[in-house]
């Protein structure tokens, strides 16, 4: 039995994950999210107390807890070399360690996703010949490797270059058996085709995984950047807060309700009413110019790639929980510009002399109606990858993360039928089209895959 124990946090609605490593009382944090919490409940509950607070690389992706963490529990905050990091840590490169009761941390350089990542290997003392299990950050996830597009100094073709090198020549090197513990899983922005599972190993991503298998740094560099899809904008902001070390979620204030005639005046002034509620809740019935993102699925990664962090947000949720939890989840990747709440949602609304909107949602049998009997434009928000694996002939293909800035390629002379995989994604774009006047819309239901499954069923039935 190893000296030391794993424990992984996964963060669905950001595809993070974070690690707890104990051994003999002790413990390092690794890639922490913004709420500590669960690492301090964790470590209470264990009775181990946490002395290294340790970062594979500035996150993009999602603000982290690593300052506020050193804070509470005293613990060193561990950095990769030209961080550039503000805050007092300690900047580590290959050939350093530290040691966690009976096991070792060698840091091991691995630029190529960010210039300062590192990658943790672990061995246990008591069997010194070979680490055991190593923290991959956003180099190596299972069934992928991380994007190379987050420097300001480097263009992608060249920290790909970087990143084939820290593979094969640094993590590759690794033992077959050695066991990967990767910083996200799949549904991550870091990422094109990462798994579903939380952690492999080098063998078996030596054997599976696609881009391990150029074979040479300049099919690498063009499997990485070729197509490489958008950078969200707000990732440079995060990286400068986590450069920075940002502030306790303790001192996000408290939401206050607002009353009808008062939010329209902060919809004038810029204020963006997010609706947080379900789908069909929203295509009922809402506020005029709201945008929705339901509070499941990728909830924080969307606002933050479609709204940024700089607009004033006013909520419309279930309850009071899930509108402090939407508050939250914003927090994580930097959007803190969020107060006010709709007093009694869409009731208050209406209660206050003001008119809501719908936006149609039809049935897969629905959507076959209307195509046979009027002219109807459907538009696909899917990402490319799933477009190219199967489409919908003759539909306009705008994957959602694009559509703010290609609304002018959106036809408007008929009805516009949307649709992704399964519906959430083509919520939220029906909101911003409706936003951008876009009137005459629809949202398929179920998606892509109830389309399919339609489509299948009326085979065999043939």
């Amino acid at each position: 039995m190893a000296n030391f124990e794993i424990e992984q946090f996964f963060l669905g609605c950001l595809a993070h994950a974070s690690y707890l490593l104990s051994s003999d009382g002790l413990a390092a944090v690794i890639d922490p999210q913004r709420d500590v919490e669960l690492y301090l409940d964790a470590a209470a509950k264990k009775n181990l107390k946490i002395v290294a607070v340790i970062e594979t690389h500035l996150h993009a992706d999602f603000v982290s807890g690593h300052h506020e963490l050193a804070q509470r529990t005293g613990a060193r905050i561990y950095l990769g070399d030209g961080s550039g990091a503000r805050f007092e840590h300690a900047a580590v490169k290959t050939g350093d360690s530290i040691e966690i009761g009976r096991c070792r941390l060698d840091f091991l350089q691995t630029p190529g996703h960010t210039l300062e990542s590192v990658c943790i290997a672990v061995t246990d003392l008591d069997e010194p010949g070979a680490p055991k299990a190593v923290f991959t950050g956003d180099t190596l996830f299972v069934g992928d490797v991380g994007r190379p597009d987050l420097s300001g100094d480097h263009t992608p073709q060249e920290l790909a270059a970087l990143l084939y090198r820290s593979l094969h020549e640094t993590l590759l090197k690794l033992p077959d058996e050695t066991v990967i513990y990767p910083a996200h899983g799949a549904g991550s922005l870091c990422g094109r085709q990462m798994s579903t599972e939380r952690s492999s190993t080098i063998g078996r991503e030596r054997r599976m995984n696609y881009a391990l298998q150029a074979n040479s740094v300049e099919e690498f560099v063009h499997l990485l950047t070729d197509s490489l899809p958008p950078r969200p904008e707000y990732f440079g902001r995060d990286v400068e807060l986590n450069r920075s070390g940002a502030s306790s979620l303790a001192d996000l204030p408290r939401l206050k309700p607002v009353q009808a005639p008062e939010v329209r005046r902060m919809q004038a002034e810029g204020a963006v009413v997010l609706d947080t509620r379900p789908v069909r809740e929203f295509g009922a019935a809402h506020v005029p110019g709201s945008v929705h993102i339901a509070l499941s699925g990728q909830y924080a990664s969307w606002a933050g790639r479609l709204l940024g962090l700089d607009h004033e947000i006013v909520l419309v949720g279930e309850d009071a929980d899930h509108l402090r939890e939407s508050q939250l989840r914003l927090a994580r990747v930097g959007i803190e510009k969020v107060h006010a709440y709709l007093e009694d949602g869409v009731h208050g609304w209406v209660a206050g002399g003001q008119e809501l909107e719908s936006i149609p949602q039809v049935t897969a049998d629905e959507f076959e109606e209307l195509r046979g009997s009027e002219p109807i434009t459907v538009l696909d928000v899917r990402e490319l990858g799933e477009v190219a694996a199967a489409a919908m002939e003759e539909s306009v293909r705008i994957p959602l993360g694009q559509l703010p800035s290609r609304m002018a390629e959106v036809p408007r002379d008929r009805l516009l039928v949307v649709h992704c995989k399964g519906g959430y994604r083509s919520s939220i774009a029906t909101s911003l089209l409706r936003r951008a006047g876009v009137k005459d819309i629809a949202n398929l239901t179920g998606g892509f895959d109830a389309w399919a499954a339609r489509e299948k069923v009326g085979a065999a039935k043939a």
